[in-house]
């Protein structure tokens, strides 16, 4: 038996039975301008450690002292104020609540500036805040000074093994030809921590789509000159012998990163997105049986491939660099405000 969450006040359950999972580096990502799905898959759910929600306070107010106890070392707009511990479902899995009247959102749906826009239907407590605005995954968030958890039976955490033998991979290039939003969320995540990992020297990447989702970037972001340190791929099935960098895979349960033999400096890479990286989908050009005349080659259907260069998610990027205590050197804490100046730099950075 999963967890079931519960109204503090009255007890009413307000979820379905879920499991624990990691947080996806997705659930804070705005893309686009169109319906996104459900962030968590039905029948799970993730914690956030940080502070979550409103009231914002601005940098100015909170001051650097004051925002580097909150483990943030770079100036940002506004810091919430809401309590760690914030809950997320699917809204699918969400039961016992009705929506709060006089809520809003900035365009098609809620996007929880108001705060909580749910209430328990048996005691009126607000309990969560649905969010389901364009350019948001869609998602409940569970208020931790309001519900309660009920634990259930443990779950099994599955072996790193099993992780690479049953576990999905995302694929890069969605219809019509589009990037992942998924891919373009871990590639901004990454990147920061690649940018730390490099001292602020020239990597060396693998070919393909490594250097698809990076490569661009750390053009921009590196200064010029022969690499100083190479990045490979690492996790289980696949070494990367005398690599400075790997490029490692977070447990999908427990949200801990791979530790490769040897100690090179680990850069996080969400499970999904890694398999698709380490395992890439072969697509055969030749039918499985018979033939083709010589010089003719077949792929039906062909395989999807991007309309334009990828680009790492500039939001999820800077979040994440502003959170890395190493930002406060000179050379990085320079990338980190040419690339949040969006008069000097286009909107997508890279």
């Amino acid at each position: 038996m999963a967890d079931v969450f519960v109204c503090d006040r009255c007890g009413t359950e307000l979820t379905v039975p879920v499991s624990r999972v990691a947080l996806p580096v997705r659930a804070r990502q705005h893309y686009g301008h169109e319906m996104l799905p459900a962030l968590m898959e039905s029948g799970t759910y993730a914690v956030d450690s940080k502070p979550w929600g409103p009231p914002w306070r601005p940098w100015d107010e909170v001051g650097e002292e004051g925002a580097a106890a909150e483990g943030v070392f770079a100036p940002v707009y506004s810091l919430p104020s809401g309590p760690p511990g914030a809950v997320v479902v699917a809204p699918g899995d969400i039961r016992g609540t009705v929506l709060i009247p006089g809520h809003d959102g900035y365009c098609l749906g809620l996007d929880g500036r108001d705060g909580p826009n749910l209430a328990c239907e048996e005691c009126g407590q607000a309990v969560a805040t649905r969010m389901d605005d364009c350019s948001l995954w869609q998602a409940v968030w569970l208020h931790p000074a309001a519900v309660r958890r009920v634990p259930g039976s443990a779950p099994r955490v599955i072996d790193w093994d099993t992780v690479v033998e049953q576990g999905r991979s995302t694929p890069p290039v969605e219809q019509p030809g589009f990037w992942s939003p998924q891919w373009e969320a871990a590639a901004g995540v990454a990147l920061a921590h690649l940018l730390v990992a490099s001292a602020g020297a020239r990597v060396a990447l693998p070919g393909g789509l490594v250097t698809d989702m990076f490569g661009r970037a750390l053009d921009v972001l590196l200064p010029p000159g022969r690499p100083a340190r190479t990045v490979a791929l690492a996790g289980p099935g696949l070494s990367a012998p005398g690599a400075d960098i790997a490029l490692v895979p977070v447990h999908p349960q427990t949200g801990e990163a791979w530790q490769p033999p040897g100690g090179p400096a680990t850069v996080p890479l969400p499970a999904d997105v890694w398999l698709g990286l380490a395992f890439p989908a072969d697509h055969p050009r030749l039918p499985v049986t018979g033939g083709l005349p010589r010089g003719v080659e077949r792929d039906d259907p062909l395989p999807l491939r991007p309309r334009w260069t990828f680009w790492p998610d500039r939001r999820l990027f800077l979040y994440t660099l502003a959170r890395l205590p190493a930002v406060r050197q000179p050379w990085l804490r320079g990338i980190y405000d040419q690339a949040g100046d969006c008069f000097t730099f286009p909107f997508r950075l890279f």
